[in-house]
């Protein structure tokens, strides 16, 4: 009796032992995720800067994406929305509610963006079709006694 006792207080105990295992090696598998996906971005945001596809000149460029990877390697790099962004988002409730949500989608960044802060301004650009109402199909026109 005393055997059956001693395996089923040791039973709990693996199972939290099991349990804090694979909470470990999940929290292990999360980091090499993010510094995968740290070290892909730096390497596109280099291939950019290399190839001129920014705003700013190489050097610059290159430094800025060498932080970056910097900050997300200790995981002070936020993939959420930015304190810019929020900003942003929080200068759209200024406008009427019609246009609030146009706002929010071109600081989200869909639409078309042209210009740099360096020529004076960013223009940010979305189209929105609205499709008006249907027009009543004609009526047909009265026939008139006409002789011909």
């Amino acid at each position: 009796m005393l055997f059956a006792h001693d395996v089923f207080c040791k039973v709990p105990q693996r199972a939290l032992a099991l349990s804090i295992f694979a909470v470990v090696l999940s929290l292990g598998s999360t980091a090499v995720l993010a510094a995968d996906t740290a070290t892909s971005t730096y390497q596109q945001e280099r291939a950019a800067c290399l190839k001129g596809q920014t705003y700013e000149d190489k050097a610059t460029c290159l430094k800025e994406a060498g932080a970056a990877l910097n900050e997300a390697r200790r995981g002070r790099l936020s993939e959420g929305t930015t304190s810019h962004e929020k900003n942003a988002l929080m200068r759209c409730n200024a406008l009427p509610a019609a246009d609030r949500e146009d706002c929010a989608r071109r600081v989200r960044g869909e639409g078309t963006v042209s210009g740099s802060v360096g020529t004076g301004g960013i223009y940010r650009e979305t189209t929105t079709v609205i499709v008006g109402p249907q027009p009543a199909p004609a009526q047909p026109m009265p026939m008139q006694n006409q002789r011909y």
